[in-house]
């Protein structure tokens, strides 16, 4: 049931506007509608493929990231081929649809990711930091507040 009327004009807007729902089976996750941050609040049409996948990818990595304990970083496996494991240490995009990925293999060696939004299929990994007497790296709030001043 709708609490408020709405006119056309706002109900189009309204449904082009992002949304975030999740559920989860561990009730202590939080479940439901997120509050996005105001960068992803700007409807889907004014962006270019690329950057709103840059975006949402940013904002799962942060949650992500918000898991973790202090002796652990995020990673992401690819499917398909022997991609493998990349840790993730930058991201970038090129519009309209080219998403790009920084880090290094689990050998150390440098590796980029370039990857067209359509076959966009990433999952995040929990890895052991990489130097142990470093605090653990997080890409994700950095991206973020990178969002925010652009």
């Amino acid at each position: 049931m709708q609490d408020k009327i709405e006119t056309s004009a706002e109900a189009a807007e309204a449904a082009a506007m992002p949304r975030c729902y999740e559920v989860h089976s561990n009730p202590e996750a939080e479940s439901g509608s997120k509050d996005l941050p105001e960068t992803l609040q700007t409807p889907v049409a004014d962006k270019s493929p690329a950057q709103w996948a840059y975006e949402r990818l940013i904002l799962y990595i942060q949650n992500f990231e918000k898991t973790l304990d202090g002796d652990h970083e995020v990673a992401m496996g690819f499917t398909g081929g022997d991609a493998g494991v990349m840790r993730i240490e930058g991201m970038g995009y090129f519009d309209p649809d080219i998403i790009t990925f920084y880090g290094s293999d689990g050998t150390g060696a440098r590796t980029q990711l370039v990857q067209h939004v359509s076959q966009l299929n990433v999952m995040l990994r929990a890895l052991p930091k990489s130097v142990e007497d470093k605090p653990a790296n997080r890409i994700g709030f950095r991206l973020a507040a990178d969002l925010e001043e652009s």
